[in-house]
């Protein structure tokens, strides 16, 4: 007999790196928008985003981008962007709550800093950014997202993070900001909560 626990949860954010895209919009403005479903095979990061949002929008007609990876320490900057949209009117499959910002970098509490390669500026402040480009985007099996294939054209990272005198990030100096259930961890206990969690909050956290 199974010692599990057979279960329907509301949700699969079973623990992965949050990452903030910037895009152009349409008149020439950017957007900068949280996302949970990233993962990196060579060169190619592969990206779920929600079909009627602003990001997926602006890679169909603009397809450079920049993936920023925030700190565990910058939590708070993702959170007050997970209410907002670039979209106006707000999407009927946006959750409950949220709100249109055309300014998301200032709401953010981020500056704007130019890429090299690519249009979107990178988030300053995040320690690692991925200037990329949109290759291939197609729906996923539900018909509710995108999968959104890039190739990444330049890294930028903080100095504090690298092996000195090599390309190499030093994994002992790197800490992923976590999504956990739409709770948020780095590479420790719990830093604080989405404000779409579904679950207790932690005892203890601020």
């Amino acid at each position: 007999m199974s010692s599990h626990t057979a279960i329907e949860p509301s949700i699969l954010y079973f623990g992965t790196p949050v990452v903030l895209l910037s895009t152009e919009n349409e008149d020439g403005t950017f957007n900068l928008a949280p996302m949970s479903s990233a993962w990196a095979l060579g060169r190619t990061v592969v990206l779920g985003l929600g079909r009627d949002g602003q990001t997926a929008r602006n890679l169909l007609a603009r397809p450079d981008l920049v993936i920023n990876l925030p700190a565990p320490h910058q939590w708070p900057a993702v959170e007050r962007l997970a209410p907002l949209t670039g979209r106006d009117p707000v999407p009927p499959t946006k959750a409950p709550g949220c709100r249109f910002e055309p300014a998301k970098f200032a709401a953010a509490g981020l500056r704007e800093e130019p890429s090299d390669t690519v249009r979107p500026p990178r988030a300053a402040e995040c320690p690692l950014h991925l200037e990329a480009r949109a290759e291939r985007i197609r729906p996923d099996l539900s018909g509710d997202c995108v999968i959104v294939e890039t190739t990444v054209l330049k890294v930028h990272a903080a100095p504090g993070l690298l092996i000195p005198g090599t390309h190499h990030i030093d994994p002992a100096a790197w800490s992923p900001l976590i999504y956990n259930f739409r709770h948020y961890f780095g590479l420790g206990p719990e830093l604080g909560s989405s404000y779409r969690t579904e679950t207790p909050r932690t005892a203890g956290v601020g």
